[in-house]
């Protein structure tokens, strides 16, 4: 393989990396918010607006805490550089993306800052795959 190869390969193995890192981080803050929804749910009851989701905050911080370990695992399954870790990670990212919607009456800078990183991820994921791959399995 050529020099330049290389030099495309371990740029693109480091936006896959990052997308690793974001996934784990948002994640990570998708679990915190179920156990703030769970232990101090007036934080979610915004009046006027409200979350379109539930009003239940108890299921909605138990969906939280299990789509934050699902992001968190998609994450590190990125790390390995496996096609199923790949596609498990857009799926994901596709997913949260599209219930990030849910927020945005009550939250609508912070739903713009995740589908905002949503995109780097899934633009992470899905260019060049083949140059990352080829970095990260080496």
């Amino acid at each position: 393989m050529t020099t330049d190869f290389y030099q495309r390969a371990s740029t693109w193995s480091g936006w896959v990396v990052f997308a690793g890192v974001l996934l784990v981080v948002i994640g990570s803050l998708n679990a915190i918010q179920g156990l703030v929804a769970l232990f101090k749910d007036d934080v979610y009851a915004v009046t006027g607006t409200g979350l379109v989701v539930t009003t239940n905050f108890t299921a909605w911080g138990i969906a939280l805490i299990i789509w934050g370990a699902v992001m968190f695992l998609a994450g590190l399954g990125l790390f390995s550089g496996k096609e199923w870790a790949r596609w498990f990670g857009i799926i994901v990212v596709v997913v949260n993306l599209i219930g990030q919607f849910a927020y945005f009456s009550s939250f609508p800078l912070w739903s713009l800052i995740v589908i905002g990183l949503d995109a780097a991820i899934l633009f992470a994921l899905t260019a060049r795959w083949p140059y990352a791959k080829a970095a990260l399995t080496e």
